[in-house]
């Protein structure tokens, strides 16, 4: 790709974890300067951490900064002044203990944009609580949305409002940078996790009705094997049948409308589980979809990764990096046909761009460098 759609955009990034570096790595997928700031000294790390974070921060740049210093506060400065935009997902109190707030920051530039991705947001009585992405599923109403009747909550076994945050602040950047501009202005970006994730639980802020019937998870043959199958119509409910071939019970009048379907719901759940935990996930899937009725196998991790749509779309993407090896993760799932992702470097090794940054970036000369590395500050 020789013209990326976000070349020329450079974006100071001092994320961690996950929501906000996946919301930097959309953006540099697609051709941003994104300069990761990393601490001077890092922790151990087992193959776990390193594939975590070699996920997460692929196409970025990689500097080492030591933020307790004050030399280490004058570069990030500069580094700012430098940039389109700084993004971070500390609690709001870390940005402004260095002095780099967006109030701060506006003075020193007053077209920055400043996104801050915080659990709870930089308002109100909670905004310095901590979170990740277990504990804002719960705080937003997930968690207590996935649990088996009767049964505890359990979440979703994975970091979804992660994920959920760094696209809204991804699309939220986007914008503020489209109405710079357009104005010549910038602006302060304030995400809350927790809101992000709770304004797609839908419906489930008021008493919901069930409207599919059949509709639900059905257990299928082999070990931890579903399929989720959802009817809303009597056409839909006609070919329900016929993929099915019409077995024994599903004629019953108490199942010939709409309404007796949800009426009778449990009955026709245990008739219709009956039929699918004698087929493959995979075949149920196949038949009923043949015949215009939503269903789709729970796919594991193990089947994502053999899926033949992912494949064919180039959903996995392969990179060699200097300590893993060759590594596998998720594209883009953003195509644009005239300006589609580059997947061309693993995540940085500490430190890795910190001659380009630091040197020619911001024109320190070989001597400042020396003396900034020997003491401890890059």
């Amino acid at each position: 790709m020789t013209n990326p759609v976000l070349k020329g955009i450079r974006i100071l990034d001092f994320t961690w974890v996950l929501a906000g570096p996946y919301a930097t790595r959309l953006l540099a997928d697609f051709g941003a300067e994104v300069i990761k700031v990393q601490p001077l000294l890092p922790q151990e790390e087992d193959d776990f951490a390193r594939g975590y974070y070699n996920t997460w921060n692929r196409n970025k740049l990689g500097i080492t900064l030591d933020m307790s210093k004050p030399d280490g506060i004058a570069l990030a400065r500069k580094l700012a002044l430098a940039s389109d935009a700084v993004v971070e997902n500390f609690t709001p109190r870390v940005m402004a203990n260095w002095g780099l707030d967006y109030a701060n920051l506006k003075k020193l530039k007053p077209d920055i944009i400043m996104l801050g991705l915080s659990t709870m947001g930089s308002t109100g009585p909670r905004r310095d609580y901590t979170g990740f992405g277990p504990t804002i599923q719960a705080f937003s109403g997930l968690t207590h949305l996935t649990a088996y009747p009767g049964g505890p909550p359990l979440g979703p076994g994975t970091a979804h409002a992660d994920h959920i945050g760094a696209l809204f602040a991804c699309l939220a950047l986007l914008g503020a940078l489209e109405y710079r501009r357009k104005t010549g202005r910038g602006q302060y970006i304030d995400v809350s996790q927790v809101e992000a994730m709770a304004s797609l639980l839908g419906d489930a802020f008021t008493p919901a009705k069930e409207t599919a019937a059949p509709g639900g998870v059905y257990r299928c043959r082999g070990d931890d094997r579903w399929c989720a199958i959802a009817v809303f119509t009597d056409e839909e409910w006609r070919g329900f049948k016929k993929a099915l071939a019409s077995p024994p019970g599903v004629e019953d009048k108490r199942f010939a409308t709409s309404a007796g379907r949800l009426k009778n719901k449990k009955a026709l759940d245990e008739l219709i589980e009956d039929w699918t935990k004698e087929h493959p996930a995979e075949e149920v899937m196949s038949l009923l979809q043949k015949q215009g009725v939503a269903a789709g196998v729970v796919q594991s991790a193990r089947d994502l990764a053999q899926d033949p749509q992912l494949k064919e779309r180039g959903f996995f993407i392969e990179l060699d990096h200097p300590h893993m090896g060759r590594t596998v993760s998720d594209a883009s799932p953003v195509r644009l046909s005239d300006t589609p992702p580059r997947y061309s470097r693993p995540a940085p090794l500490p430190g890795q761009d910190n001659d380009y940054v630091y040197g020619r970036l911001l024109g320190l000369s070989e001597a400042e460098l020396a003396r900034l590395k020997e003491q401890g500050v890059i």
